[in-house]
């Protein structure tokens, strides 16, 4: 049995390429990005701020809102900040580390937005199927137990990748062809069996979010007989309409991320530059977008932000 010097392979630098076949348009490309990675922080810090001030607004729903605007901005401040830098810098090189660092919050973000819809879908099916109970289900300690167990799954799901990497060689290119570190597409570059990061990698993973999205689906089932077994038609139009900004914001983030995992596994002839560019606007538009939906369509958070640009204008 061959046996590696592992801090030797992994003592050199990775290199960060970007985005393939559009690096003459890098500095174009890095100012939307910027743009929308800036409305992203500015949006959930707002809604952050709003949640923490506002004590009509701490309710279960609202903290686990305030749960998803934090892991949001992990994601997106992730793998954004690095993207600039390759962007508008040349800083396309990242140690093993830092690449195993940026990787670990990549995917253990993922896990854990994912893990937050579906409580976000189990507290609405409460809401709605259980009303004068509410309180009695979801009390504080319950929340609290809620939050570190699925903050606790996403941690020890995600864990093993960081060891499964170290474990391997890295002793022929360390060039990526990508903005951030992701787990397969480093693995593809050690000269060693991988099998194991492959079946890990997209097996338990996807399972996991697989799980959250049928215990989703099964929610929003219940919500749905239970709405149209409500007498009035105002009634039932109140209770989808508190479920709305939840529903855009399950499909903004599912229908990106599912495409993005299966064409990275299987879609042969997805060009590699679409692929990249999708996967960058992936980790940046939902963040940016659910602080916006929420606003919108929250008639609470509406009505908060208002009074809050409102206060700021007449000062």
């Amino acid at each position: 049995m061959v046996v590696f010097n592992l801090s030797g392979y992994n003592s050199e630098p990775f290199t960060l390429v970007g985005i393939p076949g559009l690096e003459k348009f890098h500095v174009w490309i890095g100012i939307p990005f910027c743009g929308i990675y800036l409305m992203a922080v500015v949006g959930n810090c707002v809604l952050l701020y709003l949640i923490a001030v506002e004590r009509s607004l701490h309710e279960p729903m609202f903290l686990f809102l305030s749960m998803l605007a934090v892991t949001d901005l992990v994601l997106s401040t992730a793998g954004v900040p690095k993207a600039l830098s390759i962007f508008w810098f040349g800083a396309h090189e990242i140690t093993f580390p830092g690449c195993l660092t940026q990787m670990f919050f990549l995917h253990s973000s993922f896990v854990l937005d994912s893990a937050i819809l579906m409580t976000m879908a189990f507290d609405r099916y409460v809401a709605i199927c259980f009303p004068l109970r509410y309180t009695t289900i979801l009390t504080p300690k319950t929340i609290i137990k809620i939050v570190v167990g699925i903050s606790f799954r996403s941690f020890c799901i995600i864990l093993p990748v960081v060891f499964l990497l170290t474990r391997l060689p890295f002793c022929r290119t360390h060039i990526i062809p990508h903005t951030y570190c992701e787990h397969i597409g480093v693995a593809r570059l050690a000269c060693a069996d991988i099998s194991i990061n492959i079946w890990y990698g997209f097996c338990v993973p996807i399972m996991t979010v697989i799980s959250d999205v049928i215990l989703i689906a099964v929610s929003y089932a219940l919500i749905l007989c239970a709405v149209f077994r409500l007498p009035s038609q105002d009634a039932r139009q109140k209770a989808l309409g508190t479920c709305g900004s939840h529903v855009c914001v399950i499909l903004m983030f599912y229908t990106p991320a599912f495409f993005s995992i299966l064409a990275h596994r299987f879609g042969h002839n997805v060009p590699r530059t679409f692929h990249i560019m999708f996967a960058n606007l992936y980790i940046v538009i939902p963040p940016a977008l659910n602080p916006i939906v929420y606003g919108v369509k929250t008639k609470q958070i509406r009505e908060k932000v208002i009074l809050l640009f409102s206060k700021k204008a007449t000062e």
